[in-house]
């Protein structure tokens, strides 16, 4: 499947507009690696653990979004976009959404 941010994919003719799909997933740590983030948030720099867990988040995400896309008979999704927002004290919601497309064949 190719995914990509542009409108379009460089070098293919879109033969059909699938409509939109989207995927998110609001995650959490757990409190005591809270804790320590907070501490290591005093003395600056970055936090690890909340790293390892918006790119996991991200991943998986992505893997939604493109499931969705395929199951409804897409081979790309143009025009990606993503987007993060804090729900809550200790959640974060990642999101994603795209147009599934189906390409015509290369010649």
């Amino acid at each position: 499947m190719l995914i990509v941010t542009t409108p379009t994919v460089p070098n293919r003719e879109i033969a059909e507009v699938l409509g939109l799909v989207r995927a998110n997933s609001v995650r959490s740590r757990n409190v005591g690696r809270d804790i320590l983030a907070g501490l290591k948030s005093l003395a600056g720099g970055e936090i690890h653990a909340y790293t390892k867990l918006m790119t996991e988040t991200r991943e998986h995400v992505l893997a939604q979004l493109e499931a969705t896309a395929a199951e409804g008979g897409a081979d790309a999704i143009v025009g990606v976009r993503m987007m993060t927002s804090d729900i809550g004290q200790n959640m974060a919601e990642v999101y994603m959404y795209g147009t599934a497309v189906r390409l015509k064949p290369e010649d």
